[in-house]
């Protein structure tokens, strides 16, 4: 087999290994969305001879309470942005200052130009606080709350409604006694999590708001939805149907390449011989 030859084969053997360990490599370096929770229904069709199995994600339901300037506000009236949502009471001594606090670090960071003395772009994300003693916690009372840790109404709600609503709400909604081995007492829901609403009213995450890797973690899955679209939630960075014709053409060619090799080495050999019997 002359050199030529040797090259065609390789060239025919290294453009496939190449491809696919590059093709590996995006595969792995994809971009993992945040994940899904509580499925409604999973409804099974056929199609092109396969079953497919198509899952219904629960939409949270809207909700009309009142905030802490006194007007009734509907979770629907947030259409296209991401929610974080946690819960809490303004006579709390324990973890609710603290749960505040890091809500407000992260209701800031989305300040306007990067500048902590902004206020926040409302555009993006809402903060929403249920206060879980709505009985007690007046308008008053959740505005001095409010203004005594420095929240900008723009874009974080302190509610206060019907305790039933509320609680029915946490549980039956946002089901945050759920993925947690810490029990949550249904008749108090005193929790430390946080949880992340997509811009279609989905759940996206549970978090504790107590814990600065899951805070991060939070923060990061912000970042995510923002530049994502939600209903292709783990987008490959390439087009799979792009790199199968990739994967056709370059077999084609060193194919091509090999005969025309081969074609030209069996024609040139007859001469070859021809001149040396002249000789």
């Amino acid at each position: 087999m002359t050199k030529k030859a040797l090259l065609a084969v390789a060239i025919a053997v290294l453009i496939p290994l190449v491809s696919y360990l590059w093709l590996k490599q995006a595969s792995d370096n994809a971009t993992v969305m945040p994940a899904h929770y509580l499925p409604d229904t999973v409804i099974n069709h056929v199609e092109k001879g396969q079953m497919i199995n198509d899952t219904v994600w629960h939409r949270v339901a809207n909700f009309h309470l009142v905030n802490q300037l006194g007007d009734t506000v509907s979770l629907y009236d947030l259409q296209g942005k991401l929610i974080v949502m946690d819960f809490f009471f303004t006579s709390c001594g324990s973890i609710c200052p603290l749960l505040t606090k890091n809500m407000l670090t992260m209701q800031r960071s989305f300040a306007r130009g990067g500048d902590v003395m902004s206020a926040p772009d409302s555009s993006i994300v809402q903060f929403i606080s249920f206060s879980i003693d709505p009985e007690t916690d007046s308008v008053a009372k959740l505005k001095k709350y409010a203004d005594h840790f420095g929240i900008d109404p723009g874009n974080w709600w302190l509610l206060t409604g019907n305790r039933d609503t509320i609680y029915n709400y946490a549980f039956e909604q946002l089901k945050v006694d759920k993925f947690d081995t810490v029990p949550i007492n249904p008749d108090f829901v005193h929790t430390t999590r946080f949880v992340l609403i997509d811009k279609n009213f989905n759940v996206r995450g549970y978090y504790n708001g107590l814990d600065s890797t899951s805070l991060n973690k939070l923060s990061k899955d912000i970042g995510l939805l923002m530049l994502a679209a939600d209903d292709n939630p783990q987008k490959l960075p390439f087009d799979p149907a792009l790199m199968a014709i990739f994967f056709v053409i370059a077999v084609v060619a060193t194919i091509l390449v090999t005969r025309l090799i081969f074609r030209k080495k069996n024609t040139d050999e007859p001469t070859t011989s021809a001149g040396n019997t002249q000789k």
